[in-house]
């Protein structure tokens, strides 16, 4: 009672307290032994090689081996064939000097130490058998086609059971379907029999695989007699016989039922199971369904499986009851160690299952439980051991047997139990490497006794890590499901016990995931062309990534065609090898992507084969052929050709095409040919090469069918016909003796025939002129005439016309356009086809100018038409015009001329337009009127504006001017500015284009400026009546910054035209420039050196260089390029010589006041006494200069200057001005005057002031101040 109290107790206390759980122990702390490696249960060995008994174990201290042979000690040293290992407990067996056999026992390993034993499972050793075969005479077998047949196997018994396959003598696999099929005993099953299975080779062969060795059986012959048709019959089951049969399988083996049946035709094998469905992941079907396969069998598939065989005259069915049983399993592992601290409980759990259900034995140390020493903290309860309050020094290894009828399982487990701190296994900074969004496992595998409690720390400790999106494990694994990058970071796991505490850091990385960004795309390439994959991929960039490229999931070829960079594969010339699947895959450490693309190589295909006619008749024929293979790319059509031998030998001519999925074609032939045909297929391709040509398909002679086409009739003369035709081909003329009867006759008159041969036209003479035929051309030869011809129209031969168009009148529509109106020609005196009208008409002369023109121009109206426009006239002009009638021979005799008038029109732009004279307010423009009037000029208009230097526009004036005015003079202008000019003129019609010119106002009136270019209109051709004597007009120049630019007219007939340069007053006249300018009225002379003036001239020269035409010579001169002005105030010289200036003026000054202080006098001070400030003196009004101020003495005070208008500064007669001190004579000023207003004006009157106020000699202060003036 008291015993069952206790137990009670302890159970209450499992359940409450502390369940430990499995722990690796480290090995530098005690502990009972632990096989860590042992050979299988059933172990067969090969008889050639020495015998290796595995038996590997782990302890501390390292524990020591023993083995039992067949349940009996083992004495290992009185055996010199067998040797242990050193530090383990493997045996091995040297067969050298012993027979394997001798050593075919039951062996079991026992490893111990001071804590506890641990033994091995029953190896059972076994050697390989391979026996021979035994010898025997195989009587051929004879059989009568359509019956079953068995050829038996029967191999000899081997350990582990040999491999069955039948062969022929030359090693080739005898092929099996449905009807011939090997069973699972290896036996060959005919479900019927054929002809063709007669052979004296029908081998069984046995593999055996431990010793790799194969036994052959004696051939067997097997010859079929054939019969009349074998008679059909239903199917009856060879294997398994009877309806039905039972199977035991035990639990995780392979089940493998079988159903072979027989009957004509040959049976088809269905399966299904009766009490539910096949298990569809763990099911397949071999031998042609004739075995049914179920892979890794559990307890539900128990029951019954029904096979069916069937043909057409019935079915036969068998039931298979599959009984499931099951050696010993475990159901939750095998028992695990246990590591106790002193006064901790525990358990020892030993639970496994099976069929029929296992007992369940308990030992201690290898000892029967029930046999070893009680221990009052141990209760064995079945499958369980209970362990209360355990002691040091209750150490020991349990074994649990688990049995039954099938099989056995024995584990080991140990109870340590130790008193120890706790510690961290897994290594210290270890760095974990996850990818962001995968799941981050971060290890903290700890040991002590008692069990360590784990917790976490995140950087800087603040709470322990135990809530989402962390989960801890009983293991100590820390979990984050979903890492992110701000979960990186460094951690701390810390282990604590009763005894101790111990920390461990690891950190965690969180990587960007390996993407493929642009993936291979699928390419259908031709053969011998290139072809390129990308495969682009971003990566976190800490991984090193290493791109792999397979084909068809294996490695790529080693063929140089493929070469692989970075980011992509390229293959050159590609086969049709290189056909298929293309993977790049990007590993990292962590992660890989791949993508995947198809490669398909096309061709074109290959030619047809097998050519043949069948079918022959006398128009037609069957063409059969064989399609050649098409390279991936399928067949769209084929193409039928055909060569005339006869007509045109060496000659291919289309004749039909067919769908690519046809074969055969029925062809539509001609008579008299002698026909060879052949085919082409073609694909996405191409098309390919031709086929073989098939035999000669002779057609007989017949007669035409069909006529001559274009058949037409046409006039060469007024008085005849010319009838023609394009004549038949030989494949046309159907025959021999092609000859063509033509026929002709007026409409309503008689036919009139005549033959014609060996021509395709015939000539009838004198007909009347113009009159209509029906005409018809029949095709014919010996054997008779063709189809009745279609009858033709043609017309006899056409004439000039004899009539004008009568009633002909003008209506002017503007100033450029005019129609002109008339009555219809009578078709009688047409004569012919009518083709048209013609407009003759010219321009007599301007209403301006009355000189003649007479240029006639001719419109063409075709068709039948009454009026017509004539465009682009000249306005303001008088012109001439008649009508005339043409027909295919020509044209008819003109209309009565008449004459109009065009109205004004707007003017051309002015010839010219020049600026002269220009003034700082002013500017004169002068202008010469259109060349181009179109009417009477009525007035100009005058648009101009200024421009600044950033050449905007500014505001618009307009002057309107009399028509009578030439030149205009624009005063109060801006100072100093460009502008910009538009002149046009106007008639009553209204205002023509402007000319442009621009201009600057100069600057001041000492200020000499060149005149802008003239610019002129676009040159116009004068009237063609009373030329001038030279054929150039209008010369004109205009210099601009990249030359001169020369424009002129010419009307000349010379092509080649010079213009010829020269320097003026030049001595040697041999050196005048020419520049050809043929087709040109204008040319740019560029290279024209500054300041210089040039005679131009315009030369007009024959064929052989001989000066025919010379136009007058025109002076150009070309400015000098002025200096550009620069604000000297500014530059660092000039502020270093004033700056020096002012120096020596302080330095004279000092001296001065030296000597006046000695009562010397100043020469320069009396001077100024004496004279008026220069800077006072009037103005000249000539040239805006000042008056002069001259000195003869050797001192002279500065005076006031202002910068001539040609840029220099003039030099007095004193040799101490002002310009001694600068540039010399190169001296300028700004255009605002701020040289004049720093450096003149307030320093002369200040002086002058100072003057006024005191007549004492100047002191420093005054001085001072003097200097202050230039400063």
């Amino acid at each position: 009672m008291m015993e069952r109290r206790r137990m009670d107790a302890a159970l209450l206390v499992l359940l409450l307290g502390h369940l430990a759980t499995a722990l690796e122990v480290p090995l530098d702390l005690p502990q009972p032994p632990t096989i860590t490696h042992q050979s299988p249960k059933d172990y067969i060995i090969d008889p050639r090689e020495n015998i290796i008994i595995h038996c590997e174990a782990k302890g501390k201290p390292h524990p020591s081996f023993s083995w039992t042979r067949n349940g009996t000690h083992f004495d290992i040293d009185q055996d010199p064939n067998v040797t242990m290992k050193p530090h383990s407990g493997t045996l091995v067996v040297d067969i050298s000097r012993a027979k394997a056999e001798h050593y075919e026992s039951v062996y079991q390993c026992t490893a111990r130490n001071k804590h506890g034993t641990a033994v091995s499972n029953n190896i059972v050793v076994q050697q390989s058998r391979s026996p021979l075969w035994s010898k025997e005479k195989i009587k051929p077998i004879v059989v009568q086609e359509g019956v079953s047949l068995v050829l038996p196997c029967r191999p000899p018994a081997g350990l582990p059971p040999p491999i069955i396959f039948w062969m022929d003598n030359y090693f080739q696999r005898l092929p099996q379907s449905s009807r011939v099929s090997q069973s699972l005993n290896g036996d060959l099953y005919f479900s019927n029999v054929l002809k063709e299975d007669s052979r004296n080779d029908y081998i069984c062969y046995a593999r055996f695989p431990y010793t790799q060795t194969i036994q052959q059986k004696q051939p067997i012959t097997v010859k079929v007699l054939s019969k009349e048709p074998a008679d059909e019959r239903k199917p009856i089951f060879l294997i398994p016989s009877g309806p039905s049969s039972s199977k035991t399988v035990l639990r995780g083996q392979v089940l493998e039922m079988e159903c072979i049946a027989e009957g004509l035709p040959t049976p088809e094998i269905s399966w299904t199971k009766v009490s539910g469905d096949l298990p569809a992941k763990r099911t397949s079907f071999l031998h042609y369904q004739r075995t049914l396969r179920i892979v890794n069998v559990s307890e539900s598939d128990a029951g019954d499986y029904r096979c069916t065989g069937r043909n057409r005259l019935g079915s036969v069915h068998h039931t298979i009851h599959i009984v499931v049983n099951a050696a010993p399993y475990w159901i939750s592992g095998a028992p695990r160690n246990l590591v106790l601290a002193p006064g901790e409980n525990g358990v020892l759990t030993c639970r496994a299952s099976g069929t029929p259900k296992p007992s369940v034995t308990w030992a201690m140390n290898g000892i029967p439980i029930e046999n070893s020493p009680k221990d009052l903290s141990r209760t064995v309860d079945k499958d369980t051991i209970i362990f209360t309050v355990v002691q040091t020094g209750s150490s020991a290894v349990y074994q649990c047997n688990v049995s039954n009828d099938y099989g056995y399982l024995l584990s080991n487990a140990f109870v340590n139990v130790l008193s120890e701190p706790p510690r961290v296994l897994t290594p210290a900074n270890k760095v974990y490497q996850v990818i962001k969004n995968h799941r981050a496992l971060m290890d903290c595998a700890s040991f002590g006794s008692p069990i360590p409690n784990i917790t976490w720390f995140k950087d800087s400790r603040s709470s322990t890590l135990d809530g989402d999106p962390y989960i801890l494990h009983d293991n100590g694994t820390l979990e984050i499901h979903v890492a992110q990058a701000h979960n990186s970071g460094k951690y701390t796991c810390v282990a604590r016990n009763s005894l101790g505490i111990y920390e461990n850091h690891i950190y965690l990385e969180v990587k960007e995931p390996t993407r493929i960004l642009k993936q291979p795309e699928y390419k259908v390439v031709q053969r011998g062309r290139s072809v390129v994959f990308e495969c682009k991929v971003k990566h976190d960039p800490s991984l090193i990534p290493t791109m792999t490229w397979l084909k068809d999931d294996g490695e790529l070829p080693d063929d140089e065609r493929l070469i692989v960079d970075a980011d992509s594969l390229t293959i050159s010339s590609v086969t049709e090898n290189d056909s298929g699947e293309y993977t790049c895959i990007m590993n990292t450490t962590l992660d890989h992507d791949s993508a995947s693309a198809q490669l398909t190589v096309v061709e074109r295909p290959d030619p047809p084969t097998d050519l043949e006619l069948t079918d022959q008749k006398k128009r037609s024929v069957q063409l059969t052929w064989t399609p050649g293979d098409e390279h991936n790319s399928p067949i769209q059509k084929f193409l039928i050709q055909y060569e005339d031998i006869m007509h045109h030998r060496g000659h291919w001519h289309n004749l039909t095409e067919v769908p690519g999925t046809k074969t055969t074609a029925h062809l539509k032939l001609s008579p008299y040919v002698h026909y060879t045909f052949r085919v082409l297929a073609h694909n996405g391709v191409d098309f390919s090469r031709p086929s073989v040509p098939s035999r000669v398909f002779k057609t007989d002679a017949a007669a035409p069918d069909e006529n001559p086409t274009g058949v037409q009739g046409f006039g060469t003369e007024h008085d005849n016909l010319v009838i023609s035709w394009k004549p038949l081909s030989g494949f046309q003329s159907n025959g021999p003796g092609l000859h063509y009867k033509v026929s002709w006759r007026p409409v309503g008159g008689e036919w009139t025939t005549v033959t014609v041969a060996n021509n395709s036209k015939f000539t009838v003479s004198g007909t009347p002129t113009f009159v209509p035929y029906e005409i018809k051309v029949l095709a014919a030869n010996d054997l008779g005439d063709g189809p009745e011809p279609a009858i033709a129209h043609g017309y006899s031969g056409e004439d000039l016309p004899i009539a004008a168009p009568e009633n002909v009148q003008v209506m002017v529509m503007n100033s450029t356009l005019a129609e002109v109106h008339w009555d219809p020609v009578p078709s009688k005196l047409i004569r012919g086809h009518l083709k048209g009208f013609k407009v003759h008409y010219w321009r007599e002369h301007s209403l301006h100018k009355h000189n003649s023109h007479h240029m006639e121009q001719i419109l063409v109206f075709s068709g039948n038409h009454s009026h017509g426009m004539l465009p682009g006239l000249h306005p303001f002009s008088l012109y001439s015009f008649n009508v005339r009638v043409y027909n295919g021979k020509g044209d008819g005799p003109p209309s009565h001329t008449q004459q109009f008038e065009t109205p004004e029109g707007v003017p051309g732009p002015p010839t010219s337009l020049t600026v002269t004279n220009p003034s700082p307010d002013s500017l004169t423009l002068e202008w010469s009127p259109p060349h181009v009037r179109n009417g009477r000029i009525t007035g100009y208009s005058l648009k101009y504006q200024p421009v600044n230097n950033s050449n905007e526009l500014g505001p618009v004036e307009e002057l309107a001017l009399p028509a009578n005015e030439t030149s205009v003079t624009l005063s109060n202008l801006k100072y100093n500015t460009r502008y910009k000019f538009y002149l046009n003129a106007k008639t009553v019609r209204g205002a023509g284009p402007t000319i442009p010119q621009e201009a600057h106002t100069i600057i001041d009136e000492g200020n000499t400026q060149t005149s802008h270019p003239i610019a002129r209109s676009p040159p116009r051709h004068p009237p063609h009546k009373a030329l001038p004597v030279s054929p150039f007009g209008n010369v004109t120049s205009s210099v601009q910054e990249g030359g001169a630019l020369i424009s002129w007219e010419y009307w000349g007939p010379e092509k080649n035209v010079y213009v010829e340069y020269i320097v003026e007053n030049s001595e040697d006249e041999e050196e005048w420039q020419k520049e050809l300018v043929n087709g040109s009225q204008n040319i740019m002379l560029k290279g024209l050196k500054g300041g210089l003036a040039y005679r131009v001239r315009l030369v007009a020269k024959g064929h052989h260089d001989q000066s025919l035409h010379q136009s007058k010579e025109l002076l150009v001169t070309v400015p000098a390029v002025a200096s550009r002005q620069v604000d000297i105030a500014t530059q660092g010289w000039f502020i270093g010589l004033m700056c020096a200036i002012a120096l020596l003026i302080l330095i004279l000054l000092i001296i001065c006041f030296i000597q006046r202080n000695k009562g010397g006098k100043y020469p320069v001070k009396e001077k100024e006494d004496a004279h008026t400030d220069p800077e006072f003196q009037p103005m000249k009004d000539d040239d805006c200069t000042f008056g002069e101020y001259s000195d003869n003495e050797d001192h002279k005070p500065l005076k006031g200057s202002r910068t001539p208008s040609n840029g220099t500064v003039k030099r007095d007669d004193s040799d101490d001005s002002l310009v001694d001190y600068g540039e010399g004579g190169d001296g300028q000023f700004n255009e605002d005057g701020s040289f004049i207003g720093q450096y003149s004006g307030k320093s002369v009157s200040r002086d002058t002031a100072e003057g006024h106020e005191s007549s004492e000699a100047p002191s420093p202060i005054n001085a001072m101040n003097s200097l202050n003036s230039f400063v």
